[in-house]
């Protein structure tokens, strides 16, 4: 008799090949196309053509608003994290403190009992409540160090006394970084790009819609080509056009301003769709069965 396959096993205890491809269990690929592709000229934060561009030193391309924004929210956190920091810095040496006066209260309790005997008893007889809550005739004047131990008393059957694991905060760094390389960046870092729209009577572009060519060679700027921004002027070449003048003869051939080798920023270049354009085409998700519907929870995949 023939084996049955995967796909007639429906009397298991576990999920088969085909129920988990079925319920998308699994690490699941997709390639991606030129829509799904950022454009050099869009911002890399609001992923729309960009207003005002500046670009950091690693070439990201970024509105002026959207990067300023990322950058005052990054400090706001890092001054939030720094003051969480310090609290609890405090909150440590005190809880230091407060030890080293526990023990020397033992110390002090364990002299007491060894020259002057038993500790005595002190009865209630307004029968009025102490500190710990105790009533009555045979209530004891607890110690400092015994009402040290009720208050730190861990049992897990009351929610008052649930012991808590202590959470580190570790002290963040004060460096922002770039949202796009992770890098550190600065807002004086940053430079402001220049892009030479073609102008074609013909054409009537939007202004959402340009056209930008390379102010040496005239060739339109799309993304299978490299470009280049000298930061010293902020103009956008293409890349060929850059090594060839600009890398030799140290000035720009748009406003004739000096530049040096270092002042070459290579910009992020955009997406084709193609495999041959060394673009990352391969969209990897991971989903794992969840209670219900099946699908479960989504998480990133992990990087190879």
């Amino acid at each position: 008799m023939p084996q049955r396959h995967s796909k007639n096993n429906n009397d298991l205890a576990f999920f088969t090949y085909d129920e988990k491809r079925k319920l998308g269990y699994g690490t699941q690929k997709e390639r991606l196309g030129k829509d799904s592709i950022k454009p050099f000229d869009a911002c890399s934060l609001c992923l729309k053509p960009f207003i005002d561009p500046l670009c950091c030193q690693k070439g990201h391309v970024f509105c002026k608003e959207c990067i300023l924004e990322c950058l005052l929210s990054q400090k706001k956190d890092i001054q939030r994290k720094l003051a969480a920091h310090t609290t609890q810095q405090k909150q440590q040496k005190d809880e230091e403190t407060e030890k080293i006066a526990l023990q020397k209260a033992r110390e002090l309790d364990a002299f007491d009992q060894q020259n002057h005997g038993a500790i005595p008893q002190y009865t209630d007889k307004n029968l009025n409540r102490d500190q710990n809550n105790f009533h009555g005739a045979n209530s004891v004047k607890t110690t400092s160090y015994e009402a040290e131990a009720l208050r730190t008393m861990k049992a897990f059957w009351l929610p008052s006394a649930t012991p808590e694991a202590p959470v580190k905060i570790t002290a963040p760094s004060t460096a922002t970084t770039c949202p796009e390389g992770n890098e550190k960046l600065k807002m004086k870092s940053l430079f402001s790009i220049r892009f030479t729209e073609e102008t074609n009577e013909e054409k009537t572009n939007s202004p959402l819609d340009k056209t930008y060519v390379c102010p040496s060679c005239k060739v339109t700027l799309t993304n299978t080509l490299g470009l280049v921004a000298l930061s010293s002027c902020g103009h956008v070449f293409c890349k060929k056009c850059a090594e060839k003048f600009m890398a030799v003869d140290k000035v720009c051939l748009v406003c004739n301003k000096g530049c040096k080798e270092r002042n070459l920023i290579y910009l992020e270049k955009g997406g084709t769709g193609f495999a041959g354009h060394g673009d990352n085409l391969d969209a990897k998700d991971f989903k794992h069965l969840g209670s219900g519907s099946g699908l479960g929870l989504v998480r990133p995949a992990m990087k190879t």
